[in-house]
């Protein structure tokens, strides 16, 4: 293997992730960040409020992934049940590739919708915002036909109709107007076609015509077993085309990864110096364990994947003050997803949901298996992160961050 090639594989892995995040935890306890202190004493109090809004959202304990099929349910209405009776007589093989090609479509459009927004749902009436309301807004989009190129069979994505989507017809179909903002519009759309084009130029992996369900396909062709991290390898794979191209090393894009001089590789090779994390593409994987699960695949080894390093589980630790920043002067500033504070602030939250899991558990009384990380995120932390940032700002993230809708 390539040096080059080496490195990519290097920071395509999860192992990597954990780490580097681990190293630099590690670092700011010794007082040696120049940005964050670690208030150890507060973990615990973090935990307590994350195992009791857990218990308090899912009193028997079973509880769900932390995936988008969570935001379908918004309201309690069961939109994934809509969708299953509008592919009534298909088989089971073309349900999961439809999940797979909606899952895969709304995780992409779910970067942060800004503050402003909102989706009023015809029936019943509902209005959503933020998550809730991009996973609403999507779902009604690609039931609607928006991502498919053939009025014959809407309930698809597919390489022609998402390079066909236009920042016109996206704000259109999120009710977006002058007095109804969503951040990143033509990001979000200008992604979508790059999408398009990775499924065009990639049937080994996508098929033809390309879509991302056919992704089940591959992936369990060989058994009743897949394993997390081998959807997340694919992933990584077959949509680096996708994202910006700012984060590469020898023309080879990196995707969510971004340079931070103390993220320190042992071999000081061409991955040092980079702390990856792949943010979307993991919630994306968490997305997409359902769909195989529900045709009957067994997910395997779904701890490999890391926690989801995005502004309600980094929020939920510097609201709890588990994190607090050395200049408190950073929280009123605009920062950039790249900027050495976001992506340091970035890695500990990776390393602290490892350290919080076990905690959490604990107070809960459930073992791993009972209760993996892709759990303890939706009991969980996320919705903690939320509840704080509600009770200190109205909901506002604690560090301003621009979006292009491809991060946050």
């Amino acid at each position: 293997m390539s040096d080059l090639a080496s490195a990519v594989a290097e920071l395509r892995s999860t192992q990597t992730i954990r780490k580097r995040a681990s190293a630099l935890l590690a670092r700011a306890r010794r007082n040696e960040s120049i940005l964050f202190t670690v208030n150890d004493g507060a973990l615990v109090t973090a935990a307590t409020l994350v195992a009791e809004l857990t218990q308090a959202r899912y009193p028997d304990l079973k509880i769900p992934y932390h995936s988008r099929w969570r935001h379908f349910e918004a309201g309690g209405v069961d939109r994934s049940g809509q969708l299953d009776a509008a592919l009534a007589g298909a088989s089971t093989a073309d349900k999961a590739r439809a999940r797979i090609d909606l899952a895969l479509v709304s995780v992409l459009l779910d970067a942060g919708a800004g503050a402003d927004w909102r989706y009023k749902e015809q029936t019943p009436g509902a209005e959503y915002t933020r998550s809730e309301g991009l996973g609403v807004a999507s779902f009604h989009a690609f039931m609607s036909g928006l991502f498919s190129s053939d009025s014959g069979q809407p309930l698809q994505a597919d390489a022609q109709g998402l390079r066909a989507v236009t920042a016109n017809k996206l704000a259109q179909a999120f009710q977006v107007t002058g007095v109804n903002p969503l951040i990143g519009v033509e990001g979000r759309a200008a992604l979508l076609c790059r999408l398009g084009e990775a499924l065009q130029n990639q049937p080994e992996l996508f098929g033809k015509p390309g879509r991302p369900g056919h992704l089940f396909d591959l992936l369990s062709k060989d058994g009743k077993a897949i394993q997390a991290h081998d959807v997340l390898s694919v992933l990584l794979t077959g949509l680096s085309p996708i994202w910006p191209a700012q984060n590469a090393i020898e023309g080879v894009a990196l995707g969510d990864c971004w340079p931070l001089a103390t993220a320190r590789s042992e071999a000081r090779g061409l991955s040092d110096g980079w702390m990856p994390f792949h943010k979307l593409s993991q919630w994306l994987t968490y997305s997409l364990l359902e769909p195989f699960e529900w045709a009957g695949i067994e997910v395997q080894g779904l701890d490999a994947l890391t926690g989801l390093p995005e502004y309600r589980n980094g929020g939920l630790f510097l609201d709890a003050g588990v994190l607090r920043l050395k200049d408190p002067t950073h929280a009123q500033r605009l920062h950039a997803a790249g900027d050495e504070l976001i992506v340091e602030w970035r890695a500990l939250t990776v390393a602290l949901l490892d350290e919080l899991a076990p905690l959490v558990r604990e107070q809960l009384e459930l073992t791993a298996e009972q209760m993996p990380l892709a759990c303890v995120l939706e009991g969980g932390t996320w919705a903690a992160g939320r509840v704080l940032a509600q009770q200190l700002r109205g909901g506002t993230p604690p560090l301003n961050i621009i979006s292009d809708g491809t991060v946050f």
